[in-house]
């Protein structure tokens, strides 16, 4: 999304407004960006074809120049405290500079939804994946792992009650949509049979 010239201000905010405890760009800085950067090398080595990256991205320039995030206060944003001592973050101006070195620019206007598609779509297309490959054994399972181990939105349920809401024909249409943006959006076959039966994760009976 960043590199598509989405403002990575824009993507925390709609993200939080979804419901994740904190945006994915704050995230990123209080994880670590190396330690980010070093988990995307390992994805890459262990499913090429879906998690390579082809070209530099906003990650790995930071990486390149020890931008490890809060814990050497360089990252997207500048941590700090109030007057009271509580937490605060403000946009890191240094961040502008490595996406002209890019060559990002800003991009068109995007919607707030296709945002959340951009983000939630390929998590539930790995954890359809998990499913199929016996990694995890029931979508309960899932959910629950992504709510209490990452902070999934726990009112959404968790990514399979969030596709049972919005529906799998309808998830499968927007996933069309961002196809050309690469494997990471392609519906399992697991995913394209339940929506061709009619068929829930958490049935309602």
């Amino acid at each position: 999304l960043v590199n598509d010239g989405v403002d990575f201000k824009k993507i925390d905010k709609v993200m939080e407004k979804f419901g994740w405890p904190m945006g994915p760009a704050f995230l990123l800085d209080v994880v670590g960006i190396d330690t980010a950067f070093h988990a995307g090398g390992v994805m890459a080595d262990g499913f090429p074809e879906r998690m390579r990256q082809d070209v530099p991205t906003i990650i790995s320039k930071m990486y390149e120049n020890e931008w490890y995030g809060q814990k050497n206060d360089k990252g997207f944003y500048i941590h700090s405290k109030d007057k009271k001592g509580k937490p605060k973050k403000e946009v890191n101006p240094g961040v502008a500079a490595f996406l002209k070195e890019l060559g990002v620019g800003i991009g068109e206007g995007i919607s707030d939804a296709n945002i959340i598609d951009r983000m939630m779509l390929p998590m539930l297309m790995e954890s359809s994946r998990c499913l199929e490959d016996n990694i995890v054994e029931t979508p309960t399972e899932v959910d629950m792992g992504l709510v209490y181990g990452i902070g999934f939105p726990p009112f959404r349920g968790g990514i399979f009650r969030w596709a049972d809401t919005v529906g799998l024909n309808e998830l499968l249409q927007r996933a069309e949509k961002h196809k050309a943006l690469g494997k990471v959006y392609e519906p399992t076959e697991q995913i394209m049979q339940m929506a061709k039966d009619g068929k829930l994760f958490h049935p309602l009976d």
